[in-house]
């Protein structure tokens, strides 16, 4: 069974987008869709640097583009189940039908949009931890004051919170910890710091009609598969300021049989998560359009 998956904020790079651009179709597609939310993706894709891509109201609608611009270029595919990380469960919500391509990065714009004011009232981030026991970990993070925001499996913890508190978690890593490694994200995304984040989107949501999904969609909030559309969206919603549970999700996935994870563009770190956390499941990520053609042969292979 075949996993179709999409990256969070933070895989982003200067000019990702280049040769996505370059097959047919996929300038005007993206040009429509920049368009339609008053932001130039095209540029953000191609000529934007780190800093100018890091902006959250700018990294989220460019993600979700570029991740239904890699999946349309893989043609028909027909995966067991999606899933998406953080901002690339709108992705995935797009994907198993429950949103359009339009009310997608028209939620995403908002959604980022909302993010980036709510991280602007206090200087906030985030840090992923490398090593370590969650049971030991979590507690010391509290200790802290901070939020274990992701919680990604495979050995791999995402504090949250006040630029005083990461310091404090640097000088302070918790037992079996190597590393403590700061994202390139602006926020403290899906802590309690999002909370105006959410009112923005729950009204936001009002204006959408979330369609039941047509294949199994997986939730960060819990790993649970999804069945109504309606849910689908109050998730979305809530897991602004809730923390994702990357580890579940892969636990659904062992669950459900995958035997494959593709990772859309910018693919790479939920492959390198699923190789450490799903031994003798076959990852390959999207990262440019010379990919495509081992995607397709994987597609054949596993698909429904």
């Amino acid at each position: 069974m075949l996993v179709l998956v999409a990256p969070g904020q933070g895989s982003q790079t200067p000019g990702f987008l280049t040769e996505w651009l370059e097959l047919p179709g996929a300038a005007d597609r993206v040009a429509a869709w920049s368009d339609a939310i008053g932001l130039d993706l095209a540029h953000c894709g191609t000529k934007a640097d780190a800093d100018a891509i890091r902006d959250t109201a700018v990294a989220q609608p460019l993600l979700v583009a570029a991740g239904l611009l890699s999946a349309s270029a893989l043609g028909d595919i027909d995966p067991g189940a999606v899933a998406g990380h953080s901002v690339g469960e709108i992705t995935a919500a797009a994907l198993a039908g429950v949103l359009d391509d339009a009310s997608a990065l028209s939620l995403v714009r908002k959604r980022g949009l909302a993010m980036a004011d709510a991280a602007a009232i206090t200087e906030t981030g985030m840090a992923a931890l490398l090593g370590g026991d969650p049971e030991v970990t979590v507690p010391h993070l509290e200790k802290l004051g901070l939020t274990p925001a992701n919680i990604n499996g495979a050995g791999q913890i995402v504090a949250a919170g006040t630029k005083e508190q990461l310091d404090a978690l640097q000088a302070d890593k918790p037992e079996g910890v190597r590393r403590v490694v700061p994202l390139q994200v602006a926020g403290a995304f899906h802590t309690h710091h999002m909370g105006p984040a959410v009112d923005t989107l729950a009204e936001a949501a009002k204006a959408l009609a979330p369609a039941d999904p047509k294949v199994a969609y997986v939730s960060n909030k819990d790993g649970r598969t999804v069945a109504s559309g309606a849910e689908v969206l109050e998730r979305l919603v809530g897991q602004v300021a809730n923390p994702v549970r990357w580890d579940l999700c892969m636990e659904t996935f062992k669950e459900l049989g995958v035997t494959a994870l593709l990772e859309l563009c910018p693919g790479g770190t939920l492959t390198g998560l699923a190789k450490r956390a799903l031994p003798g499941v076959t990852t390959l990520a999207l990262k440019t359009p010379a990919d495509l053609e081992a995607a397709r042969e994987l597609v054949a292979e596993h698909a429904a």
